[in-house]
């Protein structure tokens, strides 16, 4: 056998296992692209007419141009905003996730301080709080730290984490917000008394579209994709989210957020 020969065969060998490795990752690496391509078209052809939905059910409820006649018709007008409002949220989220998938997403990092993060995250869902009769404490509220983050990434993540803890935790129970700060880090540990999680669901819960097996996830109405959103934003930030089941019961999710250097 001639060694030269087997050497030069070894040789093509690899090439073409090299070959055959290259091409099936342009094929994926096209295929994400497309995906991702259709998500944003969907996402923004849905934005459209959603917006039309919304604004002529808003002038129905409220009767701009006179009486509906059976009260009834201000009911159902108020069903179709309610609805509407819920597929734009789903729209935007599912847009934002094909942004950060694709590295297209202008997130801009500047100092903000978290007291005012929070009170506009939790005016944004303080219907929702009410309507779960839920109960969001701040500890140290009034002198929490400044962070270095994009305003509307970080309001988007935290609100994600905090209506995710409103819907799955304990009905009109609490839910803590706490912050410390570590280092060049800011830790906000958003913790509910719900049920909690089963560990080995928590990496599927931080893939887009996915949803855990247990009573927690079944009770939201959601898509899955709230914690997945609040994880990218919170990387594409330079920090991090991370869910831990609590042994006394529910979930502790925690942001990482960079401190402003001193």
């Amino acid at each position: 056998m001639n060694p030269d020969s087997d050497a030069r065969r070894r040789e093509r060998a690899a090439e073409l296992r090299q070959a055959r490795r290259a091409a099936h990752l342009r094929l994926e690496s096209r295929a994400e692209e497309h995906r991702r391509s259709f998500l944003r078209m969907v996402s923004h052809e849905l934005r459209t007419p959603l917006n039309s939905i919304l604004g002529f059910s808003e002038l129905i409820s409220a009767e701009i141009y006179g009486p509906l006649g059976a009260p009834e018709y201000k009911d159902y007008a108020k069903l179709i905003r309610d609805s509407g409002q819920k597929l734009l949220a789903l729209s935007n989220q599912v847009l934002e996730i094909a942004r950060l998938e694709s590295g297209a997403a202008d997130l801009v990092a500047r100092r903000e301080p978290l007291d005012h993060v929070l009170d506009d995250v939790l005016d944004g869902l303080a219907d929702e709080i009410r309507t779960r009769e839920a109960k969001v404490v701040v500890e140290d509220q009034g002198a929490l730290p400044d962070v270095i983050a994009d305003p509307k990434g970080l309001r988007t993540a935290l609100a994600a984490l905090l209506s995710n803890a409103i819907v799955h935790g304990a009905g009109g129970g609490e839910i803590c917000v706490q912050v410390r700060q570590r280092g060049a880090e800011v830790l906000v540990n958003i913790i509910d008394q719900g049920p909690g999680v089963d560990p080995r669901d928590i990496p599927r819960l931080l893939r887009p579209f996915e949803q855990g097996e247990n009573a927690l996830i079944r009770r939201g109405e959601g898509a899955g994709l709230g914690l997945p959103l609040a994880f990218m934003l919170c990387r594409g930030m330079g920090g991090g989210l991370t869910l831990t089941p609590r042994l006394e019961g529910g979930l502790c999710a925690a942001v990482r957020v960079p401190a402003p250097r001193a």
